[in-house]
């Protein structure tokens, strides 16, 4: 594996291992000494020696199946200085990336933040001696290390001429999908939305890798830009036995997602970031031959989805109906609505939170429908806990059902959940902290939203950062505040009627726009903090950013149920 790996360099480039790069092998093996010279008219040989002896070629093996060694081939496209900036650093195993710009000083960026490499800053001499050891660049600009995951991205200037380069570390990190093996041993259609840098081709890389290998199934990549499988004609260990197929250029993805299905048999397709609305109608024609797809696509969440125009076949499609009177009338809507269109192309939705977080969707359908109708949609969530024994601990915790007190709430709620009562939360591997008891914080805010999903406040919490003093409920009772759309509270007297008899302040909001949700939750967080004495007095504040965030309703409207 070793000399396989070593034989994809440059032959003309030669370096002592234990001086570049003294942590990447285990100590018994930093002595070794690896050349490659150009022979005439023949392969690049390789040389080594060792102070301690390999009885085998199982030793090489072992070397080579290590990742760090393939994160050593990528820092052998760095100069000296900048690799042993990178192998002393104390994050060295959690390297995320390597920038080099012309002119500028080059960095490493890890977990922790960005690390300067070295004070000289990159020539072109640096840039040419990386390429040269890479695969060709494609369309996208986009190579890569033989049989590794590493990925080299490329900035050109007008005149084509490379600039700067993105040196990315690519990691098959098996068990990454094991808080979703009970959806894929299902067979679901799986669609994981997130954004850049989460973790998403990590986790579908293991995912092909389980339905190939643990349950058996006929499993085809489409790798569009080779980050799935690693660059190369021979696919990367990561991927198991599940075959890949290339794609020449990325206009044509959807063209190689119909020839695998038509060439190949396959029982799984999976797919790397769908991104046209030619490749989600590809992914739709899949999905209603009844084959297993699982695929990603950039975004936050399902809303994300929703809104964007090419992607929203994926799930369903989004079409204007018109109601009847009546039927407006007994919806309590207006006559003018969104709905789906069609089916979903993916039974199931998973929003990669971050990368030990995970919110599952497990009917995909009914949460398109709520988002579309502003209710709730009803999720799970898991979540990793690394320093548990195997990996993964799953328990569940449902709701209670709501008391007698909140019967006039009864049907909202169901309609607000997907048509179960209560919400069910499914959290793979608790954190230890949290295992002797509810995990709810006495001193939080706890909020009640109506018609404006969680996402979108949890972004405005983002930016305020109070993500420890809020939480959600979806009982009313537990509420300490209302937040709702005004559009959608004005037509749901119910709401209204619950949240007086619980005494509970109402505040509404005209959009559900970052900027007015995060106004909304800084006012609410200041008067939580004031105890809502405002309440008792009835006293209207004079602050201009809280009367145009905020409406609050002293006196709401009650209608009496028959």
């Amino acid at each position: 594996m070793l000399s396989l790996a070593l034989l994809r360099l440059n032959p003309q480039f030669s370096f002592h291992y234990q001086n570049s790069i003294p942590k990447l092998l285990k100590p018994q093996f930093q002595s070794l000494y690896f050349s490659t010279k150009l022979l005439s008219n023949s392969k690049p040989w390789v040389s080594c020696s060792s102070s301690s002896s390999l009885s085998s070629a199982s030793s090489f093996s072992l070397i080579g199946d290590d990742f760090q060694v393939e994160l050593g081939r990528l820092l052998t496209l760095l100069p000296e200085e900048m690799r042993r900036g990178v192998s002393e650093h104390p994050e060295f195993s959690n390297l995320i990336e390597v920038v080099m710009d012309l002119g500028r000083k080059p960095l490493a960026r890890f977990p922790s933040g960005d690390f300067i490499l070295s004070d000289h800053p990159i020539t072109l001499d640096d840039l040419q001696q990386a390429t040269s050891q890479v695969g060709d660049f494609a369309v996208d600009n986009r190579a890569g290390i033989s049989r590794t995951l590493h990925r080299i991205s490329a900035i050109r200037n007008r005149k084509g001429q490379i600039i700067g380069l993105t040196c990315r570390v690519g990691r098959a990190i098996s068990g990454s999908a094991n808080s979703l093996r009970d959806l894929v041993k299902e067979g679901a259609s799986l669609l994981l939305i997130g954004p850049p840098g989460v973790g998403k081709t990590t986790i579908i890389r293991d995912i092909a890798r389980m339905l190939a290998n643990d349950y058996g199934k006929r499993v085809m990549i489409v790798d569009t830009s080779n980050e799935i499988g690693g660059d190369g004609d021979i696919p990367h260990a990561g991927i198991g036995n599940a075959r890949r197929m290339q794609v020449p250029h990325t206009d044509m993805q959807h063209k190689v997602l119909i020839e695998a299905v038509e060439n190949h048999m396959p029982q799984v397709i999976v797919i790397d970031e769908i991104g046209t609305k030619l490749e989600a109608m590809a992914a739709s024609t899949i999905a209603q031959r009844g084959i297993q797809l699982v695929a990603t696509a950039h975004g936050v969440t399902i809303d994300n989805l929703v809104m964007n125009p090419a992607l929203e076949m994926l799930v369903g499609g989004v079409q204007s109906v018109t109601l009847g009177d009546e039927e407006a009338s007994r919806r309590g809507v207006q006559k003018s609505v969104l709905e789906r269109k069609g089916p979903s192309s993916f039974s199931c939705g998973v929003e990669i939170i971050s990368k030990t977080e995970l919110r599952v969707h497990p009917d995909l359908e009914a949460t398109v429908d709520a988002i579309l109708a502003g209710r709730y949609p009803r999720y799970e969530t898991r979540k990793i806990n690394p320093g548990s024994q195997d990996g993964i601990i799953e328990s569940s915790s449902i709701q209670a059902p709501l008391d007698e007190r909140d019967e006039v709430l009864v049907e909202d709620i169901i309609q607000m959940n997907g048509g179960i009562p209560g919400s069910t939360e499914h959290i793979s591997a608790i954190d230890s902290t949290l295992e002797g008891g509810s995990g709810e914080r006495e001193d939080a805010l706890c909020i009640f939203l109506y018609g404006i999903s969680e996402a979108s406040v949890m972004q405005g919490m983002k930016q305020l950062n109070i993500d420890d003093a809020v939480e959600f409920t979806d009982n009313i009772s537990e509420a300490d505040v209302l937040l709702a759309l005004q559009s959608k509270l004005k037509k749901n007297s119910r709401i209204q009627a619950a949240a007086r008899s619980h005494g509970i302040p109402i505040y509404v909001t005209k959009t559900s726009s970052s900027t007015q949700l995060t106004k909304a939750m800084q006012a609410l967080i200041s008067d939580f903090a004031d105890g809502f004495e405002f309440l008792e007095s009835e006293a209207k504040t004079n602050e201009s950013e809280k009367i145009d965030a905020l409406e609050e309703n002293v006196e709401v409207p009650v209608k009496s149920l028959a």
